[in-house]
């Protein structure tokens, strides 16, 4: 079986640079099936999520390479509106895909979705808004088969009763070229809604307020393929500055959207981080030894502080003086990296939604296993700063947002390969 190992305890430093999101990366790949044409999508990276994304529009009828870090996508031949349970069941993003296959080809069957076990995430949401815009919708064994009620789908004023961010998405990429204008009230407001709203925009599309709770957004008959950069990935951002913090190092990051880490970076100089800002890099400096922030770290949707980065930021409290609380108000199953966190020595209570970690000086080596994509990525934060040898099970789920984690932290000093 394939793990990283980690020989903790060594004190990173260094420059690196930050890889392109994830989130934002998806919904766009998706998207591209809007254009019939030649889409490049530079700063993509390479993930078994992005990889699936282009194995779903292969099987649709679309061509996709790679040139370097960018991704190539002409979606011309597209000429299949059905993705396979199994690549459905790869990952939860894939529901996405439903509004785009619509909107090309006027029906579409999938399945409900997969992903990580986190939580409850039901696509009742995205369900409810096509069928609003003209979509009928029957399921069966859990397969649904979608098709429009004409020749169009039509605009619609939705209201999200949570501003789900895959419904969100969902709803544009129906929209953008269905017949009349769409409004989504309170919709996902994450800086990936902006980013994929810009590059619809770039393609010819007429959306007003993407990353706001208002967004409008008028069909136009179609859209033409670009040349797009995406936004680098806030959350890989903020676990290379928690992976440093526990070591008591110091990073230069560079490729960073600042303001979308307005909630993360608050809490990090409560700790005792020193970080300065330059641009679109951020340097951070820890201390040898932190303490616990003094408010609970309580995870909310965008601006608020996000529910993917609870697990890395318990990580590093385990290593700090005092005691941090949790508060998880998004996936009610979002605590399953504790028990492998506690196999490295944490000290880590769970009542609920509520996980109080009281702070000690140094973890231990052992083998663990990653339980979903952060809270993999949580484990191997929390070995950067243990003493001896940490071994990590089950990549798979690492590797579905993280490019060659490994390689990341190596640049900046750590002891750490894949065997």
């Amino acid at each position: 079986m394939e793990k990283i190992v980690v020989n903790g305890g060594k004190r990173l430093q260094g420059e690196c640079s930050v890889q392109g999101s994830k989130n934002a990366s998806l919904p766009i790949i998706g998207a591209t099936m809007l254009t019939s044409g030649e889409n490049v999508l530079h700063m993509c990276p390479k993930l078994r999520d992005t990889t699936t994304a282009c194995e779903i529009l292969q099987l649709l009828g679309c061509k996709t390479n790679w040139q370097d870090d960018a991704l190539i996508i002409n979606s011309r031949g597209l000429c299949n509106n059905e993705i396979s349970k199994n690549l459905m069941n790869q990952m939860r993003s894939s529901i996405i895909f439903l509004g785009a296959i619509l909107a090309r080809c006027g029906e579409a069957k999938v399945y409900f979705p997969g992903g990580c076990d986190i939580g409850s995430r039901p696509i009742d949401l995205h369900i409810d808004a096509l069928k609003k815009m003209g979509v009928s919708v029957n399921e069966c064994g859990g397969q649904l088969d979608c098709k429009v009620d004409g020749d169009r789908m039509h605009g619609a004023e939705i209201f999200l009763s949570f501003p789900s961010v895959g419904a969100t998405e969902n709803i544009l990429l129906a929209a953008v070229t269905a017949e009349g204008k769409t409004i989504i009230n309170n919709a996902a407001v994450e800086p990936e809604i902006k980013d994929l709203c810009n590059y619809l925009n770039k393609c010819g599309a007429k959306v007003v307020g993407g990353g706001t709770q208002v967004i409008r957004i008028e069909g136009v008959d179609r859209l033409t393929p670009c040349e797009y950069t995406i936004m680098p990935d806030r959350i890989v951002a903020a676990t290379l500055l928690c992976g440093v913090a526990a070591t008591g190092g110091e990073v230069l990051l560079k490729s960073v959207n600042v303001s979308n880490l307005s909630s993360v970076l608050p809490v990090l100089s409560d700790m005792g981080c020193r970080i300065r800002i330059f641009g679109k890099s951020i340097f951070l400096k820890s201390k040898d030894f932190l303490v616990a922030p003094k408010q609970p770290i309580r995870t909310m949707p965008y601006p608020g502080f996000p529910t993917d980065l609870q697990p890395i930021m318990m990580a590093l409290s385990c290593v700090v003086g005092g005691t941090t609380i949790f508060v998880e108000t998004i996936f009610e199953n979002r605590f399953r990296h504790v028990p492998e966190l506690k196999r490295l020595g944490a000290s880590i209570r769970v009542e609920g939604r509520v996980a109080v970690v009281e702070g000690c000086r140094e973890l231990r080596g052992a083998c663990v296993y990653g339980t979903d994509l952060r809270g993999g990525a949580s484990l191997i934060v929390a070995a950067l700063a243990t003493a001896g040898r940490t071994e990590i099970f089950k990549l798979c789920y690492v590797d579905r947002g993280y490019e060659k984690i490994e390689d990341q932290f190596s640049k900046l000093g750590a002891y750490i390969f894949r065997l």
